[in-house]
Parts: structure tokens; C-alpha cells; sequence
């Protein structure tokens, strides 16, 4: 008898949607509340050069990117906590592969982060710019909903990221110069 490990799951399967998917909602809480965290933990060293609540932060959101991609995304406290949070709003499902490319590159700049500050003793400086990064990425997942890793799937990737977050990778703006229209309900009535 063959006992094979299964994957882990990243993401969900929802009807009529044929790929694993995450509430993109939910994510965006979730990388609201570590954006809390680290930059709070990232003020403090900045200020006082206390860099230990940076390390355990450092720790605990490697811990949180590793339970993402090798557990899966059901048993991730923070995503827990994010979907706790947005459980009365209707989901917004996006692709599980390009949330997985994204979270491997948060866990990579994690791990060299926590390796500077822990093990390599590098200059402060340098820990600071790499948590900077990393908290200017987490920020604009939270606030702008852009993610990293449809923009890096897009990029190098032989497939083309599916069901991105607001459309982004089927939607085509309008052309600079191009007049924006708004149709309310009354003028499509017409």
C-alpha cells in the first residue's frame, strides 16, 4: 500500500469556477493586519534601535507564509482573522496560482530579512530597507489591491495569471486621451 502525501491546498474550489481560488477580500485584510504589525515593529527600530519586535515579527510573518504555501490556506491565522473580518461582504475569488507566487516571494524576503537581522549581522540600515520593501509590498495589496504576484506572473510566466483582483488581467482601460463614461442606470434605460 502507497501512501502519497496530498498538496497542500492553496485556495479553494468554488461552482462554476474551474481553478483553485482565494476571497481576495480576505487577503487584503489579512495583509492589512501584518501591515499593522510590521510597521509598528518596524517605527519602533527605526526610532529606538530596538530591533526585537522587528525579529519577531520577522518570525511570525515567516511562520504565516510558510503555513500559507505548505499547510494551506484554511489553518493560516491571519487569513482566519482577514476572513473573519470581511464574512459579511461578498467574496471577490482570484486565482490561488498567482497568490502562491506572491506569498513564495514574501517567504524569500522574509527568510533573507530574518537571516540579515539574525544570523548575519548585517548594518540596520540594510535590515530596515529590506522590511521597507516588504511592508511598501503588503501595503499595496491592502490598499491599492495590486498583487505582486499577478504582476510577476504576467511578467515571466508561460501562463497568463486567471480571475485577478478588480479584472486586471482581461480588463483594458481606455487609452490616454480617451473620455471616461460613467452610465448610470437611468441612462442605460435609454
Amino acid at each position: 500500500m502507497t501512501v502519497t502525501a496530498e498538496a497542500p491546498i492553496i485556495g479553494e474550489r468554488v461552482d462554476g469556477i474551474d481553478i483553485p481560488v482565494v476571497n481576495e477580500r480576505a487577503v487584503r485584510a489579512s495583509a492589512g493586519l501584518l501591515f499593522l504589525g510590521g510597521i509598528v515593529a518596524f517605527m519602533v527600530a527605526a526610532l529606538t534601535g530596538d530591533f526585537q519586535p522587528l525579529r519577531m515579527f520577522g518570525a511570525a510573518f515567516m511562520v504565516d507564509m510558510i503555513l500559507r504555501l505548505f499547510v494551506g490556506t484554511k489553518y493560516t491565522p491571519s487569513l482566519i482573522i482577514g476572513t473573519l473580518l470581511v464574512w459579511r461582504q461578498r467574496p471577490e475569488w482570484v486565482g490561488g496560482a498567482q497568490k502562491r507566487l506572491a506569498w513564495s516571494f514574501g517567504l524569500g524576503m522574509a527568510f533573507v530579512s530574518c537571516g540579515v537581522m539574525g544570523f548575519l549581522n548585517i548594518a540596520n540600515g540594510f535590515t530596515l530597507a529590506l522590511c521597507a520593501l516588504c511592508l511598501g509590498l503588503l501595503f499595496i495589496e491592502s490598499a491599492f489591491g495590486i498583487c505582486v504576484g499577478c504582476e510577476l506572473q504576467r511578467m515571466f510566466a508561460r501562463t497568463k495569471p486567471e480571475l485577478c483582483a478588480g479584472d486586471t488581467c482581461s480588463y483594458v482601460p481606455p487609452k490616454r486621451g480617451e473620455r471616461h463614461t460613467v452610465l448610470t442606470p437611468m441612462d442605460r434605460r435609454q
